[in-house]
C-alpha cells in the first residue's frame, strides 16, 4: 500500500518551527524530513529548492498574522479591533516565529520588506483606534507606537505586579494608550 504524501502545509509548518527554534539557517530539508518522519524526496514535489520553502514560510506567516487576522476582525469599534488584532498576532504561541522573522529581517532585505508591510497594517489598526479619541497627529502616532512597542516588549519582560492581576495591568495600559485622551496637560 502506498504511503500518503506529506502535505505542503506540514513542510511549511515544520519549517516555521525550525525557524523559531534556530533561525533561517536551521531550516534544512534533511532536518524537516526527519522531523516529519519522511524522506526528503517528497519535499521536491512541492518546492523547487530551500529558497522556495523559505518564501512559502514567509507567505504562510504573513497570511496568518495579517490577512487572516484582518478577516477575523468584525465591525467592532476600533479599540476592540486593535485589542483583538493584538491578541491574535502576538499570542505567545506565535511570538517565537515573530521574533525569528524580526531577527531574520535584519539580514535579509526581502524579509525586512515583508515585515515592514505587516507592521504597517498593525500600526494602521492602532492609529484608527487611537484616532477615535484624539485628533493630534503626533499624539496618535506616539500612542500607536507605544501600544505596538508594548505588544512586542511584553514578551521580554517579567514584571511582578504584586497583588495586582497582570491581565488587569495590561488592560489598564491598553486603555491608557488606546482609550480616552488624558486631559491633564503640563503647563
Amino acid at each position: 500500500m502506498a504511503r500518503a504524501r506529506t502535505p505542503k502545509e506540514r513542510w511549511v509548518e515544520a519549517g516555521l518551527q525550525e525557524l523559531a527554534a534556530g533561525g533561517p539557517e536551521a531550516v534544512r530539508v534533511e532536518v524537516l524530513a526527519k522531523r516529519l518522519g519522511v524522506t526528503k524526496g517528497g519535499f521536491y514535489g512541492f518546492f523547487a529548492d530551500r529558497e522556495d520553502l523559505l518564501k512559502a514560510m514567509l507567505d504562510s506567516w504573513e497570511k496568518q498574522v495579517s490577512t487572516d487576522v484582518l478577516e477575523k476582525l468584525d465591525d467592532a469599534d476600533p479599540q476592540q479591533r486593535a485589542m483583538r488584532a493584538q491578541a491574535l498576532t502576538f499570542d505567545s504561541s506565535l511570538f517565537p516565529t515573530e521574533l525569528a522573522i524580526r531577527e531574520w529581517s535584519r539580514r535579509d532585505p526581502d524579509v525586512a520588506q515583508r515585515l515592514h508591510r505587516v507592521d504597517a497594517q498593525r500600526m494602521e489598526l492602532l492609529r484608527e483606534a487611537v484616532g477615535r479619541t484624539c485628533s493630534e497627529p503626533i499624539e496618535i502616532e506616539a500612542r500607536s507606537s507605544l501600544a505596538f512597542y508594548t505588544a512586542i516588549g511584553s514578551h521580554f519582560v517579567t514584571v511582578d505586579h504584586g497583588e495586582i492581576d497582570p491581565k488587569a495591568v495590561d488592560a489598564f495600559a491598553a486603555s491608557l494608550l488606546l482609550g480616552e485622551q488624558n486631559d491633564t496637560k503640563e503647563p
